[in-house]
């Protein structure tokens, strides 16, 4: 368990630095691959549902 979640914390780290650059596409990406892994990590076999919730923060990431 403990090493999800320190891949986690990596993989959301570089999903954070890409949140300042890039168009929302792009964020959108990054944020449904790490709501994916986070999905699939806390919740078992939740990979789409987190994707969702993820790529929708990512491309708001930098409109709050």
């Amino acid at each position: 368990m403990q090493k999800k979640l320190s891949f986690l914390a990596i993989a959301a780290l570089l999903g954070v630095t890409a949140c300042n650059e890039g168009s929302d596409l792009e964020r959108a990406i990054v944020g449904a691959a790490i709501g994916c892994a986070a999905g699939e990590i806390f919740e078992d076999g939740e990979c789409i549902s987190g994707a969702a919730v993820g790529a929708a923060a990512g491309a708001l990431a930098n409109d709050i």
